[in-house]
C-alpha cells in the first residue's frame, strides 16, 4: 500500500461513457516489475481510436472484456527512468536509463499476423495505456524513437506509421518495399494514417491521389507531394475522376477509411489484381439498409484483395521506422494541447478538423 511519501501521478481514466466522462486521477507512480522499465511519459498522440474506447464504441473485439475504466491511448514518446529487475541485458530488454522509447500497440505481437493471442496486450484498452506522466512496459514490447523527431513527431507514429505502411506493403517481405512512380495508391482524407501514407508514399518515390472534402486541406497535400487532389464534397463521383487520372486502368493501392460510404467507389476505382487496405469506418460499421454492397462480385470483378489492416507487429513499425530516419520525414502534427487539456483534445480529434496528428505533450 502507498505511503504519504511514495511519489505521485497524475493520469486520465475512462468508463466508457462519453468523452465527457473522462476524468484525472492522482495515483502512486508505479514500479517495474521483472522484465519491465518505467518510462516518463513526455507527448501522447490520439487516434480515432481512443476516442471509440472513451465513448464506448470500440466493441467489434469483445473476445477480450473491458475493464471498468482503463487509462486510454497507446501512441507516445518517452524517456527510460528505472529498469525493473533483470530488465537490462536480457533480450529484448536492453534498454538503459535514459533512452527515448516508443511503444508498440499490442506489446506482444513481435511478427507476422496478428491473432488472438495479441490481443489482450493491447494498449489503452484492455491494458492500460499511456495518456499518464509515467507508464510501466516489458522491454520486449518497445522500440527506440528516431533522434531525428521531436517527441511530439514521435508520439504520432506506433499506431499511424505502422499501419500505412502496413497497407502498402503488408503483402510484400520485410526489406522489399514498395517503390516506384508507376504504383498509384490513393488516400481517402487527410487524418492521422492517410498523411502518414501520403509521406512514405512520396518517399519512396509513388504516385499519390488524395480525397478531402476541403480544398484548403488539398492544398496542404499538395505541398506534402500529392500528386493528384479529389474533392469529394464537389465531385461526388470522385471514383470516376480516379478512373480518368489513371486512364481507365485504376489505382495499385486503396487507403480506405470510409467504409460504407466509400467501399464500392473504392472497388470501382481499383485496378485489376489491386489492394484495398481497409483501414477505418468513418461512416459506420453498418451499409444503409437500401445499399447492400455485394463484397464478392465487387472483388472477383477486377480479381482485388480487400485487405484489413490493424496496425502491424513490431518488426514492420522497425522498418518503417528505418524510411522516417533515411528520407528525414517528419510527421504532421495539427495541433499540441497541454495533458490538463486532454479532453479538449480528444474533442478536437473527435470532431475531424484536423490534418495529420493531435498531440498531447505531457512532461
Amino acid at each position: 500500500m502507498a505511503s504519504a511519501q511514495d511519489p505521485t501521478m497524475k493520469q486520465w481514466t475512462t468508463d466508457y461513457t462519453g468523452l465527457a466522462s473522462l476524468k484525472q486521477d492522482t495515483v502512486p507512480v508505479p514500479d517495474p516489475r521483472e522484465g519491465q522499465v518505467l518510462i516518463k511519459v513526455n507527448a501522447v498522440s490520439l487516434n480515432f481510436r481512443d476516442v471509440e474506447v472513451c465513448i464506448g464504441d470500440y466493441d467489434h473485439h469483445d473476445s477480450v472484456p473491458p475493464p471498468t475504466t482503463v487509462v486510454p491511448c497507446s501512441d507516445m514518446v518517452g524517456t527510460v527512468v528505472k529498469l525493473g529487475p533483470r530488465a537490462s541485458g536480457e533480450a529484448g530488454n536492453e534498454w538503459v536509463v535514459g533512452d527515448r522509447v516508443m511503444a508498440i500497440f499490442n506489446l506482444t505481437h513481435l511478427t507476422g499476423q496478428i491473432t488472438d493471442e495479441h490481443l489482450p496486450s493491447g494498449l489503452g484498452l484492455p491494458l492500460p495505456g499511456v495518456l499518464s506522466e509515467y507508464c510501466c512496459l516489458p522491454g520486449y514490447g518497445l522500440v527506440k524513437a528516431p533522434e531525428n523527431l521531436s517527441d511530439e513527431e514521435g508520439s504520432t507514429l506506433p499506431i499511424a506509421a505502422v499501419t500505412a505502411w502496413m497497407a502498402l506493403n503488408w503483402i510484400r517481405p520485410i526489406g522489399q518495399p514498395l517503390q516506384g512512380a508507376d504504383h498509384i495508391v490513393l488516400l481517402q482524407g487527410t487524418g492521422g494514417v492517410s498523411i502518414a501514407g501520403l509521406q512514405m508514399a512520396k518517399a519512396s518515390g509513388l504516385t499519390a491521389i488524395v480525397t478531402s472534402s476541403s480544398d484548403e486541406k488539398l492544398q496542404r497535400a499538395k505541398k506534402l507531394g500529392a500528386d493528384y487532389t479529389i474533392n469529394y464534397r464537389t465531385t461526388p463521383e470522385w471514383h470516376n475522376e480516379v478512373m480518368k487520372i489513371t486512364e481507365g486502368k485504376g489505382v495499385d493501392i486503396v487507403f480506405e477509411q470510409g467504409g460504407p460510404a466509400t467501399l464500392a467507389k473504392s472497388f470501382a476505382c481499383i485496378k485489376w489484381g489491386g489492394m484495398i487496405s481497409s483501414i477505418g469506418y468513418l461512416s459506420g460499421k453498418q451499409d444503409e439498409a437500401d445499399d447492400r454492397i455485394n463484397t464478392n462480385v465487387l472483388a472477383l470483378r477486377r480479381n482485388v484483395t480487400l485487405k484489413g489492416i490493424w496496425n502491424g507487429p513490431k518488426d514492420r513499425l522497425e522498418e518503417a521506422l528505418e524510411l522516417y530516419q533515411q528520407k528525414n520525414i517528419h510527421p504532421i502534427v495539427d495541433r499540441v494541447f497541454t495533458f490538463g487539456q486532454a479532453k479538449e483534445a480528444m474533442e478536437y480529434l473527435a470532431a475531424g478538423s484536423h490534418f495529420g496528428k493531435v498531440v498531447v505533450k505531457v512532461a
